[in-house]
């Protein structure tokens, strides 16, 4: 069981969520043509100094390709510099094998929402139990 996160329940007050936890969320297809809107929406969520945790939601994400890997790995080393994560949260079969062809699946293993994601609840345990 993974720890709650100090404030869960501010998950259930409208646009409520923890203090210094940022969600860049991202729809449609997510290609050369769209990342650099969601690269700068990374950038912009990683502002200010302090430790830092991003969630980034592809939930909505129904194309992704290799073009994702670079602003998403510069985060996630920037996060990891500021003693904090970045997450990401998916259910489409696309990212996954884009990580997985990437050799990133360790890197960014599959979360199945915002809060899970926060109280740090993988999606596929049972399966990575296995695996190691």
């Amino acid at each position: 069981m993974g720890h709650m996160g100090p404030h869960p329940d501010l998950f259930d007050e409208p646009g409520g969520q923890p203090d210094g936890l940022r969600v860049v969320r991202a729809g449609g297809e997510l290609d050369l043509t769209t990342v650099p809107a969601f690269a700068q929406e990374l950038k912009e969520a990683r502002h200010g100094t302090g430790r830092l945790f991003v969630v980034v939601d592809l939930l909505d994400v129904t194309f992704m390709d290799g073009s994702v890997l670079d602003p998403l790995c510069a985060a996630w080393e920037e996060c990891r510099g500021r003693l904090g994560w970045l997450r990401v949260v998916h259910s489409r079969p696309g990212p996954l094998l884009v990580f997985r062809a990437a050799g990133l699946v360790g890197r960014f293993p599959r979360y199945a929402s915002v809060r899970d994601a926060w109280t740090g609840v993988l999606a596929d345990r049972a399966l990575e139990r296995r695996a190691t």
